[in-house]
């Protein structure tokens, strides 16, 4: 057999080899995330944390972002018609920021405009922090679970070095896996979190804000009717 055939009977064995079906390892994602370690269980702390806190504050904005379009047609008509007690029942009765609002200002009436607006303002800003329990929390989440999936990044490392300097000279894969796996999966994990967290704070602050603009349309409002002449 000459050079020329053993080239390529070489050739045909590494061409067969290429063609066959490798077997594919497939590992789920919750056996993935068990290979990060302790720091996913922190990870998935923070992510139920945030969703709950997420959950909870989305059904208090829209509970606060109702509101009866006549609400202050009657508050005005009671006014003028001299029905203070009438306007206070209705603000009462009436479960939302703008009404405990207008009920502080009209508790005022009598008193200088600018003390009925102080004691608005000073309602508005109780009402707005209560509308943003729990944001803190939220802005902790998303840039903390980033920097806790990185301190992962970086024990899954030392992990790999050390079992790379324990092999010597006979390193394998096998050994370096487990590291290189932590390291991975926390930085993702981290970064999921983070992501998921920093979205919700955004779109619950814009919520707010969209009622903040609100309210202050409300307190102009209000305040126009009591300059208001009546009829």
């Amino acid at each position: 057999m000459n050079l020329l055939q053993i080239n390529d009977l070489s050739d045909a064995a590494a061409q067969a080899i290429l063609n066959q079906d490798a077997p594919i390892a497939t590992v789920s994602a919750f056996e993935l995330a068990m290979k990060g370690g302790w720091i996913m269980g922190i990870l998935l702390i923070l992510l139920l944390i945030a969703v709950y806190v997420f959950i909870e504050r989305a059904l208090v904005i829209k509970k606060a972002a109702k509101e009866d379009n006549s609400f202050m047609t009657r508050i005005k008509d009671y006014i003028h018609d001299g029905k203070i007690d009438a306007a206070l029942a209705l603000c009462r009765s009436t479960d939302t920021p703008t009404a405990r609002m207008v009920e502080k200002g009209i508790s005022r009436l009598g008193r200088p405009a600018a003390d009925v607006m102080a004691a608005i303002e000073n309602q508005g800003n109780i009402e707005v922090s209560k509308l943003e329990k729990g944001l803190t929390i939220m802005a902790t989440i998303a840039g903390g679970a980033p920097m806790i999936g990185f301190l992962g990044t970086v024990t899954g490392m030392i992990k790999a070095f050390v079992a790379m300097a324990s092999a010597g000279d006979h390193v394998s894969v096998t050994a370096l896996s487990s590291g290189i796996y932590e390291a991975l999966v926390t930085t993702v994990g981290g970064l999921v979190a983070g992501i998921i967290a920093m979205f919700a704070f955004n779109y619950l602050t814009s919520s707010i804000k969209s009622i903040v603009n609100r309210l202050e349309m409300r307190i102009m409002e209000f305040m126009d009717i009591l300059n208001e002449p009546a009829n």
